[in-house]
């Protein structure tokens, strides 16, 4: 439930309630009382002194309490892995999701989209193939608008199909928490992410031993009702010193067809998967560490045409990652950081049956062979390297960070003609940039001012681009109020502009459309990058001790206002327009080609909250997307890629020393204009964790209790309507052992 699922604020004395220390102070009364009974006028400095030890006691234990609820905090207090200041979501002046292990253990997710459920204004799209995702951030997604990083390693593996386009394949339980930003004021993380990053952060050795261990490992097995699915997996670290750990995780899912809410079989919703991680920290000296790591999957499924098996799918999927961090507190002009990545993503489709299809040249009709092959080969290499020097001048504190990365895209597609992989045309693409970014802090007032330049090139055999641009960054952010209840209150306005080069399917697809009816795409070389210029203005608000000593209440709200200039989407041409470029001649009704509208315009509203205490956490998110196309010609569309709007509660609830926690999620979906299969529709999940000893966890969740029939309004853009599943049962037990 994105940032409204919250691990606890760990109050060790109040974890009790306030009845349990009302009793406390009771039985000290009385116990003072019977002793100036029985001993008389000495007893009363005796009591006096023990009321002050008492209340010097009381006050040492709510200062523990504070000191661990501030190192703890909520999760808008954690730390953003993603941030290259070491922000906390809180104190960031963008909107900032951080969704943490805690929270993805009770999640029990089986795919992506259940990692981010709801993260405010972030949406997955994964229609039947569930094991490949697509993240919408605030109505954009596909073609690199959306950064997914894992471990550092860009994720551009992308193929063209009806639905989903650009696809990333990690394992959830390989990951061990989840960063977000919102809106090109990301535009540090990499080009091209004009709708904002999603980093996943992989588990580590550090996290999973305990301080006195050298080695431990766990297991766990999972049992899922809707598609009858399992879920295997087993962890193992080893701390060979102080300073060199390593870590592995391997995840076996086997999952049949799903039922929808209306108790019908999804065909082709089941799947596969052998999932991998292996990762290595060494720390050479005191202030620098190198993390090495791989992450892997082999996933299969079957790809379904009116309901009847029509491809067979494997996938292959590696990334290999470096990274080198020198920190010293002792030199502030030094905080540096080396990233480089490698992601190799292999796809292989099998046709199943004989399939009637158009020759992608000539445009004839054309039998493709049961058994034909068609594969998708993507490698994508990237380097990152920053550093963050912090001075200060006439008592203006400075965090100037500086860097530059570059990524290299190599997409090498083949097969039988006619096959699906001639769609997705191969080719090189090269994106780099450079950047420089100040934070100014001074008391009540925060600046940040940044400039980024980027520069792209995309070829193959026949055509190339290429482009460049400097992108800026302004955003000012007051904290105006000193009063204890208002101290907290922090308002900030940004304009940021990102910049996203065209994708080498926009620019190169061409051939004959190939099946159902046979028309030309058409490539389009002259596409322009697309520019997004967002303003946002936020708030956010954070305070302790509330209703009782040690709770907090984290709150952070935006609107924004994004106009991405030169918008590129897919176009449909006639032929009898002699303007269109379609050429005219029988049998060719229509053409396809990616072109540049006007503009598209997408606004709207988050919030992200949560209240935690000792008994418990209560949260509210919310998020309001609304967005259409504009043509140069000032005509207006919707934007088929805008999600529903969501409100989404939780309650959770601790006992037995926080060994049990239960609780619920609630989330309302509103249909978005425009969208021809969406409906709205509400949804409620149910969950329980207990840790039943030191090396035993149960976990049970029910998702879609009430077993609504609903779709994903993204895939809208598929050609037949999917349900999403009906009521999931979960149950989970993981042992854990260690020495």
């Amino acid at each position: 439930m994105g940032l409204v699922t919250w691990g606890r604020t760990g109050l060790a004395v109040d974890s009790a309630g306030p009845g349990f220390r009302s009793i406390t102070k009771a039985i000290a009364a009385l116990m003072a009382g019977a002793a100036a009974i029985a001993l008389g006028a000495p007893a009363a400095q005796a009591q006096q002194a023990a009321q002050q030890a008492a209340n010097q006691q009381q006050a040492d234990q709510k200062k523990k309490a504070d000191e661990k609820a501030t190192a703890e905090g909520t999760l808008l207090d954690k730390i953003l892995v993603i941030s290259r200041t070491g922000e906390t979501a809180i104190q960031s002046l963008a909107s900032a999701s951080h969704v943490d292990q805690e929270q993805l253990d009770r999640r029990m997710a089986t795919t992506p989209n259940e990692m981010l459920l709801g993260v405010p204004g972030v949406t997955v799209q994964a229609d039947a193939r569930r094991v490949s995702s697509s993240i919408n951030i605030r109505g954009l997604q596909d073609f690199g608008r959306v950064a997914v990083i894992i471990d550092g390693a860009r994720q551009d593996f992308q193929r063209s199909d009806h639905g989903t386009q650009s696809t990333f394949y990690v394992d959830p339980e390989l990951i061990k928490s989840v960063d977000v930003i919102r809106g090109p004021t990301a535009n540090t993380y990499g080009s091209g992410a004009i709708g904002g990053v999603v980093f996943f952060d992989t588990k580590d050795a550090a996290d999973f031993l305990k301080p006195e261990e050298t080695w431990a490992g766990s297991l766990t097995g999972r049992y899922e009702s809707n598609g009858k699915g399992w879920t295997t997996s087993a962890t193992g670290a080893y701390k060979i010193n102080d300073n060199w750990d390593v870590l592995g995780n391997i995840v076996y899912r086997d999952y049949g067809d799903y039922k929808n809410g209306g108790g019908d079989t999804v065909a082709g919703t089941g799947f596969d998967v052998l999932s991998g991680l292996l990762k290595t920290t060494i720390r050479p000296t005191e202030n620098s560490e190198l993390k090495l790591g791989w992450v892997g999957s082999k996933d299969g499924w079957t790809e379904t045409s009116g309901s009847v098996p029509a491809n067979d799918v494997d996938l292959k999927s590696n990334t290999f990652t470096a990274r080198y961090d020198i920190t010293d507190d002792a030199r502030s002009w030094l905080d540096l950081h080396i990233n480089a990545s490698y992601n190799k993503t292999l796809l292989d489709l099998t046709t199943l049956t004989a399939q009637n299809r158009f020759d992608p040249t000539t445009g004839l009709p054309v039998l493709l062979p049961a058994g034909s092959l068609s594969t998708f080969d993507v490698g994508t290499t990237g380097i990152d390297i920053w550093n963050t020097s912090r001075f200060e001048t006439a008592s203006v504190a400075h965090e100037l960070t500086y860097g530059g990365d570059w990524v290299g895209d190599n997409v090498d597609t083949g097969g039988s003609a006619g096959g699906d992989s001639f769609y997705t045309p191969g080719g090189k693409r090269n994106v780099s940039g450079a950047y420089i970014q100040d934070k100014l802090t001074w008391e009540w007032l925060e600046v940040i001012g940044g400039l980024r330049y980027d520069n792209y090139s995309l070829k193959d055999d026949a055509n190339g681009t290429s482009g460049d641009r400097v992108s800026p960054r302004i955003t000012v952010g007051i904290s105006p109020f000193e009063s204890a209840g208002l101290a907290g209150l922090q308002f900030y306005g940004t304009y940021a502009e990102g910049y996203r080069s065209p994708s080498l399917t926009e620019t190169l697809i061409s051939g004959n459309h190939p099946a159902g009816v046979s028309f030309p795409f058409l490539p389009n070389p002259n596409l322009k990058p697309e520019t997004g210029k967002t303003v946002e203005f936020g708030v956010n608000y954070k305070q302790n001790d509330i209703i009782e000593g040690g709770d907090a209440l984290r709150l952070k709200a935006a609107y924004f206002n994004n106009n991405v200039d030169d918008y590129i989407d897919g176009v449909t041409l006639s032929p009898f327009d002699p303007t269109s470029g379609c050429p005219f001649g029988p049998g060719i009704p229509i053409c396809f080609q990616y072109q540049n509208f006007a503009k598209a315009k997408i606004n709207g509203f988050e919030l992200e909250s949560v209240y935690d205490a000792g008994w418990g956490y209560a949260g509210l998110s919310a998020s309001i997307v609304n967005g259409h196309t504009i043509s140069y010609e000032g005509e207006r569309a919707d934007l088929a890629t805008v999600p529903s709007s969501q409100v989404t509660a939780q309650l959770g609830l601790r006992f037995f020393e926080d060994k049990l926690t239960v609780g619920g999620e609630v989330q309302y979906n509103g249909k978005p204009k425009g969208n021809p299969v969406a409906k709205d529709f509400t949804l409620v999940n149910a969950f329980a964790s207990y840790q039943a000893t030191d090396n035993l966890k149960l976990d049970f969740r029910a998702d879609n209790l009430f077993d609504v029939k609903y779709t994903n309004p993204l895939n809208g853009s598929t050609t037949a309507v999917l349900y999403e599943p009906g009521v999931t049962l979960k149950l989970a037990a993981t042992m854990r052992f260690g020495g």
